[in-house]
């Protein structure tokens, strides 16, 4: 397991947690720190010291073996696989040139010194002031928090009015600061990797030139040193991209902190101030908590932590709770307390306080406490970008008739006019219409749909082979996954990623590797339900996914998987829910609107191979946004089209479904009662015959007992 990610939501609960997390960080930081002053050390000895040139170069090839780059999350890819085994490889490079004994003339200071030197004084130390900062702004942040928490409630309002303001602004001024530090520790982390090997990288290729006898050698490295830049180009790549996310993330929770709370299984956590009483006649004290509370169990946790004593911990003390009562200033000479009331000490009172009215407010409505407030924060969010503004746009997009169209029209445009544009889908293309048919349609539509095209449900196992295995198991792995998608996300699956693999072909005019689309279209057809560093920090594997499905298009989605290999490691063995059952009445569906069909008949309007467009009737749009089976364009001239075929009712659908894929037998892995009679009722280890994949997401049809009927996905095993 590596370094965990910090959370900006964290930031401003500031948890001893938190704090270890931010201290490992650190910790990594100042050990790459001395690695890189070891490094630019061993380096300018090779230049002073030519007589000892080969003790020079054990201990240059020594400090490269001994040290491993540290990785944010639970796994790496495969490109920071090789980035992290280089600096081993070049160890061994080094060993090899020890046998040969040649005299070096290396220009070492270009290459290798001042990059590190750059690195290691611009961003190493970067983070150093950065540190500083917000150690000194901590300080002073709870340092002042503490002094205004003991200023008496009988002062003059407007004293009391001016400390809470000076407070606020030093608190929102604090949360900024941890918000910056934390992404930039999280940032220099990510950049080490590259930045420091890169300039190893460049040293190692004018090392080999200059060896009369390393011919041979040289040959191999060069052979090395192309599938690592690779691998550094491909990481630098996500590197940009998983950038953007944490910065588009970070700026989300600062505009807004409280709508982007973490989810656990806390009611309630944040810090608070609990009275300790003293025998007379020393009064009492009071002392910070890190608090948690639990309103199913009614558990309450109190943690004693103080950041200015190098946040030392003490000892947990759980109770249950059984009231919860405000505390009024005229009856305690500070504001913002409340008292507490445990099971095993009734009559027994514990006084908190509170940083603010408004955190008061939050804690008692938690708890159940009385004169409790409903207090929630409720800000209007605008668009920020054109791109959100167009996803709001077509939000209503569905994997239908019209979705259909408006892909393949858009891919058809693509392919017979676009494909050679140098950096397709990145920068903007070549014609005008096929820039805005993709901007407004292809990626609008498909991020807008209700569900990321490969699923949230699948989200988990997909990433999971990314991560690990050969690359044979990867390919097996998510072949068995996408014949577990819904039928229609797999049709439209199937066709995008046929679309991608033809692009790439083109690769050396339009510049888009399968790596540089994976870095495109990974967001696009893969999210998690949840936006946190963690999952951005998991982008790079849904790149990888992306990779595999364009590698491997005809055996993923051409052939059924190989039934003698094990099923894919599953997210989790606890008993699922039922998946939600999709109505399978006809209703209404959600409107698209005018413009998506008029850029779609001004397409073929602009297409020399299409028929003449005509106007398209505005009132038909009723109809083609519906379930009606009466025709979408009565008597309407082409305009969307499959081939030669025009979609005109519902019952074209028939056409655009593929027809279900026969699967081996099941076993049940948990008991169902059905809840509807067109589903089957079963205890575990039910073995169900003819299973196949419903039009219905997430069930199965089978038969058991010679009744067939609907089987919920996540219930059963297949055999």
């Amino acid at each position: 397991m590596g370094l965990q990610p910090l959370e900006f939501s964290d930031c401003y609960l500031d948890s001893p947690w938190f704090r270890e997390r931010v201290r490992a960080h650190e910790a990594e930081l100042e050990r790459t720190n001395k690695f890189i002053k070891e490094l630019l050390k061993d380096g300018k000895n090779l230049i002073a010291a030519t007589k000892n040139l080969s003790a020079a170069q054990r201990k240059f090839a020594h400090s490269l073996r001994d040290f491993k780059f540290e990785f944010i999350g639970d796994a790496e890819t495969d490109d920071e696989r090789c980035i992290d085994a280089s600096l081993h490889e070049f160890s061994n490079f080094l060993k090899n040139l020890e046998e040969q004994r040649e005299i070096l003339a290396l220009s070492v200071t270009e290459t290798l010194i001042k990059p590190l030197e750059r690195f290691r004084k611009e961003q190493l130390g970067a983070v150093k002031e950065e540190k500083k900062k917000f150690d000194k702004e901590t300080e002073k942040n709870y340092s002042l928090l503490e002094k205004h928490l003991n200023l008496s409630a009988k002062k003059k309002e407007l004293q009391l009015q001016e400390a809470d303001n000076q407070v606020e602004q030093n608190r929102k001024h604090f949360y900024e600061l941890s918000l910056e530090y934390v992404c930039k520790l999280q940032e220099i982390q990510e950049r080490k990797k590259f930045e420091c090997v890169e300039p190893v990288l460049s040293f190692f290729q004018g090392l080999f030139t200059f060896y009369h006898q390393g011919y041979e050698l040289a040959k191999d490295f060069n052979h090395y040193k192309m599938t690592l830049q690779i691998n550094i180009q491909n990481t630098r790549n996500r590197f940009e991209g998983t950038r953007s996310e944490v910065e588009e993330l970070m700026n989300k929770i600062r505009r807004n902190p409280q709508e982007h709370k973490r989810a656990n299984h806390f009611t309630m956590e944040g810090y608070l101030y609990v009275q300790e009483k003293r025998p007379a006649p020393f009064g009492s004290s009071w002392v910070k908590h890190y608090c948690t509370y639990r309103k199913e169990t009614k558990k309450f946790t109190m943690i004693p932590f103080e950041h200015r004593s190098g946040g030392k911990v003490g000892d947990e003390e759980l109770f249950i709770l059984t009231y919860c009562t405000k505390r009024n200033i005229d009856t305690t000479d500070r504001r913002f307390c409340f008292d507490l009331e445990a099971s095993d000490r009734p009559g027994v009172p514990v006084t908190m306080q509170a940083f603010s009215e408004e955190d008061r407010k939050l804690w008692m409505e938690a708890l159940d406490g009385k004169e409790a407030e409903l207090y929630l924060l409720r800000t209007f969010k605008k668009f920020h970008s054109l791109k959100n503004a167009i996803v709001y746009f077509l939000r209503g997009a569905q994997l239908d008739k019209i979705g259909f169209t408006v892909i393949k029209k858009c891919i058809s445009a693509v392919e017979t006019r676009g494909i050679n544009d140098q950096g397709l889908y990145r920068v903007v293309g070549v014609s005008s219409k096929v820039q805005r048919l993709l901007s407004l349609l292809m990626v609008s539509c498909l991020e807008s749909l209700p569900e990321p095209l490969m699923t949230y449900e699948l989200h988990g196992e997909f990433i999971i082979p990314a991560k690990s295995g050969s690359p044979e198991s990867r390919v097996n792995a998510v072949h068995f996954l996408v014949h577990k998608l819904p039928e229609k996300n797999k049709e439209m699956l199937e066709i995008l990623v046929k679309h991608l693999a033809n692009v790439s072909k083109h690769a050396k005019r339009n510049l888009m590797t399968v790596a540089n689309l994976g870095v495109v279209f990974g967001p696009t057809l893969m999210r998690p339900q949840e936006e946190t560093v963690a999952a951005i920090m998991d982008l790079k594997f849904q790149n990888i996914v992306v990779e595999i499905l364009i590698e491997n298009h005809e055996k993923i989605f051409k052939t059924l998987p190989d039934a003698t290999l094990p099923e894919p490691i599953s997210m989790s063995v606890s008993p699922p829910n039922a998946p939600p059952r999709q109505s399978r009445r006809q209703g209404q569906r959600i409107k698209r609107p005018l413009a998506v069909y008029n850029l779609c008949l001004e397409l073929d309007d602009a297409d020399s191979h299409s028929s003449p467009r005509e106007d398209t009737p505005t009132g038909s749009m009723d109809s083609l946004s519906s379930q009606s089976p009466t025709p979408a364009f009565s008597s309407s001239p082409p305009g969307l089209l499959d081939g030669n075929h025009l979609i005109t009712d519902s019952g074209d659908l028939a056409g655009w479904t593929t027809s279900l894929v026969a699967l081996r037998k099941a076993r049940a892995v948990y008991p169902c009662e059905a809840e509807h009679s067109s589903e089957l009722s079963f205890q575990i280890g039910a073995i169900f015959e003819d299973v196949q994949f419903s039009r219905e997401p997430g069930w199965l049809e089978g038969t058991l007992n010679g009744k067939r009927g609907l089987i919920p996905q996540n219930y059963v095993q297949f055999l």
